[in-house]
């Protein structure tokens, strides 16, 4: 999974930090995790920017973020990788298409549908793109906007489907729009938060909200807002 974002260290005149990570992370889960050590810390300045995961691991590793938040499954002698959230893909389709009244639905199937998407050079689209790629399939994007409330917005008015994070559907209007089970192994995606491993390298204010989120470890997050969903086939 190489679908994540980044984070970057600078510091200026008293303690602070930046550091970039995954724009589901930044819809969803984030805010209230930074509010809690912001208050904590409010000389601390914080700079979030969304990379893909690669880019994330080689910027911690080589000193030019303090943080970052990644889907990553493989190792690195540099650094460590704390379990933070997991998050599901899904797909958001408008209410009343023959697509919208499954519970659950190939990616396969959605490539014959065209898609409401964010930006070229977001992390979710680049991997979206990427899987229709391995399928040998294009994937057919009718329009391309800025944000998940917009890709939303769009589905409902027709203009085609979407695949969004489950998370930050908490927060949206649901209103005229199925939101159905991604049916692929690839569309969990657990993050975590990658840190240099030698802790010296870590500043005080850094290791702080490195507690803050490591306290969040949540490896089932958002069951609750989870419908049933089918059996793969």
């Amino acid at each position: 999974m190489a679908a994540s974002v980044a984070a970057t260290g600078t510091t200026h005149p008293g303690p602070i930090m930046s550091r970039r990570p995954p724009v589901c992370a930044i819809a969803s889960f984030l805010p209230d995790d930074l509010g809690v050590f912001l208050r904590a810390y409010p000389d601390v300045r914080v700079s979030l920017e969304e990379r893909l995961s690669h880019d994330i691991v080689a910027a911690v590793a080589g000193g030019r973020a303090d943080l970052g938040i990644v889907t990553w499954d493989d190792e690195h002698p540099d650094l460590a990788f704390h379990p933070y959230r997991s998050d599901e893909l899904v797909v958001v389709a408008p209410d009343g298409v023959a697509l919208g009244r499954r519970g659950a639905v190939r990616f396969a199937d959605c490539l014959a549908h065209p898609f409401v998407s964010l930006w070229s050079g977001s992390a979710i689209h680049t991997y979206i793109v990427g899987k229709a790629t391995a399928a040998g399939r294009p994937l057919d994007v009718r329009i391309q906007v800025a944000g998940f409330p917009a890709v939303v917005s769009l589905v409902r008015a027709g203009a085609g489907i979407g695949i969004v994070p489950r998370s930050v559907m908490r927060n949206l209007n649901r209103d005229g729009v199925a939101m159905l089970a991604l049916d692929e192994r690839w569309a969990t995606r657990r993050l975590s938060v990658c840190a240099p491993r030698d802790p010296g390298r870590i500043a005080g204010p850094v290791k702080a909200l490195l507690a803050q989120l490591r306290d969040h470890d949540d490896a089932t997050a958002d069951t609750a807002a989870r419908g049933p969903r089918k059996a793969r086939r």
